[in-house]
């Protein structure tokens, strides 16, 4: 199959380096787009898409940005231009891969305009910073990061490697597709933890015999803004959100949320769901000591030398169930449905087990109560969230809302 890559960099400092995978990209029988986000010299090649056009995509004026006196407003500018260009260039379907090379700089541009094209999209970022922690340029989408070991500054006997296998990487990627099967099964996203697994892996059973196919996210803050954006993106079903843990995290502070928005996403597209208080009863931290001081006093479990949960009380409860209804209340009737398991939101939180607090649960349902729409189901279970009868409900709430 033949394909367009898109090259996205600033070609005043890098257009050595562009050129040179451009030329490579060619010479593998795929063609080019171009587009220069540089701001201050002159670009070493005619791109296809000029500066300006980014700046002006940006909101901004090209000769002001180049003065060279507000860098920071310059990089704003030129990440929100290049982002609106990106998409619509996708949305026209002018590419099938995009490439970026640079510093932190020019990573954080491209990556910003990398983040706006749907998961499955080829995304290569050659980088600087691409052998550290690259979750801030990343997101939660499928960027494949490429150290560039040596500064993007000039092709020596090193650099000419690595540029080569980029070019070679985006060029496989956009000339290889997946064989889609005889017949695509509709997905289901599912949250789950390790103290709600029990109930995921059963709800994913039942799924799948009934003909979904069942896409599950651990609820680590990123698994949470994953499960979201493919929610956004069009590619989710419905919705079995049964680890809300995350909401947790946001409130203590704690090290897996994923914002306060967390559980909007399928309510806001019209996605069927069915919203479940699951692990509500914990939020997350790193080893023991690094625990804040003020949560030193209260139920803390050690879950492994890495993780340590501390139990969350009536207060943080309250407001979690304000969050969830707040969540719920922004979908459609008969397009989300809320399930309470009054047997305990966790493995731990179950008669006799040391999470188990139904005071601090019960201020989270009657939060959950007052506050939902009057014509938004609530059903609430004598049962604990990970006994098999709990997913089986859980399940049979979602199709019903499917089918309909």
């Amino acid at each position: 199959m033949s394909g367009t890559v898109l090259l996205v960099g600033a070609l005043d400092t890098k257009g050595a380096e562009y050129a040179f995978v451009k030329d490579l990209i060619e010479a593998a029988g795929l063609q080019t787009l171009v587009v220069d986000f540089g701001v201050m010299g002159q670009p070493a090649f005619e791109p296809d898409v000029s500066r300006a056009e980014v700046a002006i995509a940006g909101g901004g004026d090209l000769a002001y940005l180049a003065s060279g006196t507000r860098k920071d407003e310059a990089m704003r500018t030129m990440a929100q231009g290049l982002a609106s260009v990106v998409e619509r260039l996708y949305g026209e379907g002018r590419f099938d891969g995009i490439l970026g090379m640079g510093g932190s700089g020019g990573t954080s541009i491209a990556t910003s305009a990398m983040r706006t094209l749907p998961v499955g999209v080829p995304k290569v970022m050659v980088s600087t910073v691409g052998g550290g922690d690259v979750s801030a340029y990343a997101g939660s989408k499928d960027i494949t990061f490429m150290p560039s070991v040596v500064d993007v500054a000039g092709i020596n006997r090193l650099s000419r490697a690595i540029y080569a296998n980029a070019a070679g990487a985006i060029a496989g990627m956009v000339k290889t597709e997946a064989e889609a099967t005889a017949a695509e099964r509709p997905l289901i996203a599912a949250s789950m933890f390790g103290n709600t697994t029990a109930a995921v892996d059963h709800a994913r059973g039942l799924l799948e015999a009934e003909g979904y196919e069942v896409l599950v996210f651990h609820a680590t803050g990123s698994g949470g803004r994953t499960m979201e954006d493919l929610i956004r993106d069009g590619y989710i079903a419905g919705c079995l959100d049964m680890t809300t843990t995350e909401l947790a995290d946001e409130i203590c502070d704690g090290v897996f949320s994923a914002g306060p928005d967390r559980v909007q996403a399928a309510p806001v597209q019209g996605v069927p769901t069915v919203i479940v208080p699951g692990c509500v009863d914990m939020a997350n931290f790193g080893g023991i000591e690094t625990v804040p001081d003020h949560y030193r006093e209260r139920t803390l479990y050690e879950w492994n030398p890495e993780v340590t949960l501390l139990r969350t009380n009536e207060e943080e409860n309250r407001q979690m169930g304000a969050m969830l209804a707040a969540a719920a209340n922004t979908g459609q009737a008969g397009k989300v449905s809320v399930l309470i398991p009054l047997g305990g939101v966790s493995m731990l939180d179950s008669e006799g087990d040391r999470f188990w607090d139904p005071g601090a649960d019960q201020a989270c349902y009657d939060a959950l109560k007052n506050d939902l729409r009057a014509d938004i189901p609530l059903i609430e279970m004598d049962a604990n969230i990970n006994d098999p009868e709990f997913a089986e409900k859980a399940v049979a709430l979602l199709l019903e809302m499917l089918r309909e």
